[in-house]
């Protein structure tokens, strides 16, 4: 199986789901595997499959000048802040990982933590659940064993979620390198709780003891780990590709129907 890596680009949210969904297909016409590092830009408020957009306070993100789409996978939204956060996806064949999610997320996280590991983190799944803080929101929900990963002092500092069609499976996640909780709250409407509430649950990599790395020289070795673990070699998105992602973003991923309402235009 051949895997590429495409370093970390900045992106708007939208297109970058769009390039999601491209790698995928890319896979299932026969062309390598995937691991990608993107960074949102301008930063970017994604909802879940599932989430209502009415969370979303529309205007903030139009005022704060941040985009708002919304992901194929589940789970809650998040506000991905354009330094604050490492994102990652793996868009890998389906046959190649187990069926059982959780089996598929150790083996698809390895490089992650291998990553955290390198640095001193002491990152590692979550071993219990807590108390979900406020649903719509993925970091404020309860801990999931399967795909959470918490800092030595229990905080989650990185969320991960899958999905998957006939013959890939796309895994990405979001790592907090830096956190501001106030500006991680204000995109949304009447949030129950406080910044220092938030602050409580979510942890973030500078502020772990011992740690002591700038965000630019983590993205590289992330970005070693992944292709180490994956054999990668270093690639790029074609020009075919490139125009696919293009047209997604236009027609699904920063359209109101799909953002707003989770009506695929594209379907």
């Amino acid at each position: 199986m051949d895997w590429r890596l495409i370093s970390e680009e900045r992106l708007p949210g939208p297109l970058s789901m769009a390039f999601d969904e491209v790698a995928a297909e890319t896979i299932a016409s026969g062309g390598p595997a995937t691991v990608r590092l993107y960074r949102w830009t301008p930063s970017t408020v994604s909802l879940g499959y599932g989430n209502d957009a009415s969370i979303v306070d529309w205007d903030h993100c139009a005022d704060a000048n941040v985009d708002v789409t919304r992901r194929q996978t589940g789970g809650g939204a998040i506000y991905h802040d354009s330094f604050g956060d490492v994102a990652y996806s793996i868009i890998a064949p389906k046959s190649a990982f187990p069926g059982d999610v959780t089996e598929s997320y150790c083996e698809l996280l390895s490089p992650v933590l291998a990553a955290f590991d390198s640095v001193g983190a002491g990152v590692g799944f979550a071993s219990e659940g807590s108390e979900a803080l406020w649903n719509p929101i993925c970091y404020l929900r309860s801990l999931d064993p399967a795909h959470d990963l918490v800092a030595p002092d229990g905080r989650k500092i990185a969320g991960n979620a899958q999905y998957r069609t006939r013959d890939a499976i796309v895994q990405h996640g979001s790592l907090t390198f830096d956190s501001d909780p106030a500006r991680r709250l204000a995109p949304f409407v009447d949030p129950p709780l406080s910044a220092d509430a938030f602050a409580d649950r979510v942890g973030e990599l500078t502020d772990i003891p011992g740690v002591d790395i700038d965000r630019s020289t983590f993205v590289d070795l992330l970005e070693t780990k992944l292709v180490a673990w994956a054999d990668a070699t270093i690639g790029e998105w074609t020009d075919a590709e490139r125009e696919r992602a293009d047209d997604l973003r236009e027609r699904k991923y920063d359209h109101d129907r799909w953002v707003r309402e989770r009506d695929d235009p594209t379907a």
